[in-house]
């Protein structure tokens, strides 16, 4: 089952999708969108890990700009706006959203309280500050930008933090990657994954730099990341 439902937040109330497993029950995943809303393919996303058994949560993180924005990967038009909204965007309250939209996740009937985030893009930077900032379960980001500039958060990340890179990314250049790698490689609870020859959003479905074989392989090892720390 899947519905929209609203979050009441610190500033304001704001909406979020809602799939739950056909048992009904299971863990939680606080799904970051990435800079083109809650579209069709954060939503299939959230299907996806509700047929896996998890109760998917994908709040609307642009709301203070533009309430329920869902465009696509498709036109420049589209491409112009998603990076209006990105620069736009107030980091920190993001990620007070997302802090507020796991507690109502944890609260969910069927959720067994257990909730892991994961995050693509914009929300793979804020999957990496879910793990600085927040008490989720586990954390996974996928091709996350501007981890780099946030690496004196490292210390307090205490719970296991997964992070897959996107060897060329142009959103992540070589530079960013090895201060990211030189800031994290050594902490006990990162796992950070590199994708050889793949650029930004190599998972997502249908994009321009989609993967197959690297989005499988990432799926497969989040699957299992959350699996270990969830179940």
């Amino acid at each position: 089952m899947a519905e929209d439902i609203q979050i009441q937040g610190a500033d304001g109330a704001f909406s979020a999708y809602l799939a739950t497993p056909p048992s009904g029950s299971g863990p939680g995943i606080l799904v970051a969108q990435e800079i083109f809303g809650v579209n069709h393919v954060m939503r299939e996303l959230c299907d996806g890990f509700a047929a896996a058994g998890y109760v998917a949560l994908c709040p609307d993180l642009f709301w203070r700009q533009e309430p329920g924005i869902q465009i696509t990967d498709k036109t420049d038009e589209e491409w112009a706006r998603a990076f209006e909204l990105y620069q736009g965007f107030d980091e920190a309250k993001g990620v007070e959203d997302l802090i507020a939209a796991l507690k109502v996740l944890r609260s969910t009937n069927g959720c067994t309280g257990k909730v892991g985030t994961v995050g693509y893009c914009l929300g793979g930077k804020l999957a990496y500050l879910m793990a600085t900032r927040s008490d989720a379960d586990c954390n996974v980001g996928y091709y996350g930008v501007g981890i780099e500039s946030a690496l004196d958060e490292a210390a307090n990340i205490a719970r296991p933090l997964m992070l897959h890179i996107a060897e060329k990314d142009e959103f992540c250049p070589p530079e960013a990657q090895a201060a990211i790698i030189a800031g994290l490689e050594s902490h006990a609870e990162v796992t950070l994954l590199r994708y050889p020859g793949m650029d930004h959003a190599f998972a997502r479905v249908g994009g321009a730099h989609y993967d197959a074989a690297a989005a499988g392989q990432a799926n497969d090892r989040t699957a299992e990341f959350f699996k270990s720390h969830l179940s």
